[in-house]
């Protein structure tokens, strides 16, 4: 997942990316619809694990939600809390680990996060523990070009491992991205 330094050094450049800052507004919408497809209706309490400069949980809040971002990037988590001005709550921590009360949350969401953790199983297993009667996982990962992540089998093979079962939705469509890909990217909700 690379160190605290890097993803510090990142942060100052980081919502430059399509999918990260959401500036195009048809990426912002795309987006919008994605999340409020995936969550129960507001106000529902949410989790954003690697939540990096906070796009994703001041998207939530703007909808309603009560969120609460956790990254392990002391600089990520400023940007995010500079921008969320004050609607969504910030915490540096580690995303495999975060440091929030059991039986707390409505919906766990991390996106891009998962495939890069030492031990994704132990991490799917502690954000399940975070889930309040009821909760939802979201996730969004991918399988790179690269070669890095997990295929969109083996997320949901490990969303089972843990007893819950999972929905699939493919996102290969370029406005969530900036452009095309050739990666696989999906969501998945359990």
């Amino acid at each position: 997942m690379g160190d605290v330094e890097t993803w510090d050094a990142e942060a100052g450049t980081f919502d430059e990316e399509p999918d990260h800052g959401l500036a195009d507004p048809a990426c912002r919408a795309a987006w919008r619809e994605l999340l409020i497809g995936a969550l129960p209706p507001p106000p529902c309490r949410v989790a954003d694990l690697g939540c990096g400069t906070g796009t994703l949980s001041l998207l939530l809040a703007e909808e309603g939600h009560t969120v609460t971002g956790v990254d392990f990037s002391p600089a990520m988590v400023e940007r995010a809390r500079v921008k969320a001005g004050g609607v969504a709550e910030f915490h540096v921590g580690d995303a495999a680990a975060p440091p929030l009360p059991p039986a707390s949350y409505d919906v766990v969401l991390c996106r891009h996060v998962l495939w890069a953790l030492p031990d994704p199983a132990a991490a799917l297993a502690r954000w399940v523990a975070l889930l309040a009667p009821g909760g939802r996982l979201v996730l969004v990962e991918g399988r790179w070009h690269t070669g890095g992540g997990l295929s969109a089998g083996e997320t949901l093979a490990l969303l089972e491992a843990t007893g819950r079962t999972g929905t699939l939705r493919p996102m290969p469509e370029p406005v969530f991205w900036g452009g095309v890909t050739d990666d696989e990217r999906y969501l998945v909700v359990g």
